[in-house]
């Protein structure tokens, strides 16, 4: 792993299924995204939470055969312990399952670096779901007069 002085900004993502239903559609735009160096896996593993709110860390081989991830043995660093698969669970309705992944921004790598160079430190960060923000758009139409502007 790079230096962290020279990496990109890292996120994760708990990604939900309800009723353990993995399609499987969404991994190759994730290698997709790899491969083209617009981010690196540094983790991902697979959750499940069972009907008693208990959360079990699945292996790749438990999802079934319908989906082929072999592509991602071998992605776990290691970086996520039990605290991390106990608290990514407590966001899952019991029965459904999950894909937890920790990534780096490479895209955003030279800008980071660059901020660094100069002092600055990133003080807050945050996601604005697309559900919020279609409905803060929804909701500025509606203020909005025909013909009209929003700005006063």
């Amino acid at each position: 792993m790079d230096s962290v002085e020279e990496m990109g900004p890292v996120d994760y993502l708990v990604i939900e299924f309800p009723g353990n239903r993995m399609t499987g559609e969404a991994f190759p735009l994730l290698v997709d995204l790899a491969e083209r160096g617009i981010v690196r896996v540094i983790d991902l593993a697979f959750i499940r939470k069972e009907a008693d709110g208990s959360v079990v860390a699945l292996e790749l081989r438990d999802l079934g055969d319908e989906i082929d991830l072999t592509v991602f043995e071998g992605a776990s660093a290691g970086l996520l312990d039990q605290g991390d698969i106990d608290e990514a669970g407590n966001a899952l309705e019991p029965g459904n399952s999950a894909a937890v992944l920790v990534y780096e921004n490479l895209w955003a790598a030279p800008l980071a670096r660059a901020l660094r160079r100069s002092g600055a430190q990133l003080v807050a960060s945050g996601r604005i779901p697309v559900q919020a923000l279609l409905a803060a758009l929804d909701a500025t139409e509606e203020t909005v007069p025909p013909g009209g502007s929003a700005a006063a």
